[in-house]
């Protein structure tokens, strides 16, 4: 379910309207996630890491309302939930698009998201994941400790959907580091928004 904003009582409005006409108007932001609680609790469990990091990074995105904004025909819409439309990589070093649904249980998503990526594994070729705009693009690169990054983009897409990247988990000084990227679009959210995203994020990635 989705509703439109109203644009001429959003605080934003004036920044929406002059971003929105840049020809690149993402911007991106890196930072690392203390993910060493989140780390334990999850090897304790015998779940996948990747997994769960990705669960909670969906509980932080579903938790800032920017992140759930999109541009479609020129209003910004509000959707009541973001799914994840993540990479997963292959046997034998492609990778596919995947779509996971958000679950506030996350046994569920658990579940249903390993159903999913053995899908994904197991095809070829790179065939769009079947998702609207209610997602947010992520990809994972476990084997580089990144501290910025950029994006394939076709500029002749007006796309307003953010993209979220995971690097390499690294032990530094006894705790396990998670580079993290976000990439969204200036008409919908500022460097502030982003910031509330990695403080809950980082939040519930410590509950454990």
């Amino acid at each position: 379910m989705r509703h439109k904003l109203d644009l001429e009582n959003w605080a934003r409005k004036d920044h929406f309207q002059f971003f929105r006409q840049f020809d690149e108007p993402f911007f991106g932001i890196s930072a690392e996630i203390d993910c060493t609680r989140a780390y334990d609790v999850c090897k304790s469990r015998d779940c996948s890491f990747f997994l769960y990091y990705l669960y909670k990074s969906l509980c932080a995105a579903n938790f800032v309302e920017s992140f759930r904004y999109r541009i479609i025909d020129g209003e910004v819409w509000v959707y009541d939930q973001v799914n994840a439309s993540p990479t997963i990589n292959r046997p034998d070093g492609t990778f596919g698009f995947a779509y996971m649904n958000f679950e506030q249980d996350f046994h569920t998503f658990l579940v249903n998201s390993r159903i999913e990526m053995e899908r994904v594994r197991h095809s070829r070729g790179l065939e769009p994941a079947i998702a609207g705009e209610n997602v947010i693009h992520y990809s994972a690169l476990p084997w580089i400790r990144f501290t910025s990054i950029s994006h394939a983009r076709s500029f002749a897409f007006r796309d307003s959907i953010p993209k979220i990247t995971f690097g390499k988990v690294t032990l530094v000084d006894g705790k396990r580091l998670l580079p993290v990227s976000i990439h969204v679009h200036h008409g919908l959210m500022d460097g502030w928004h982003v910031g509330q995203f990695l403080d809950h994020y980082q939040e519930i990635m410590d509950q454990g």
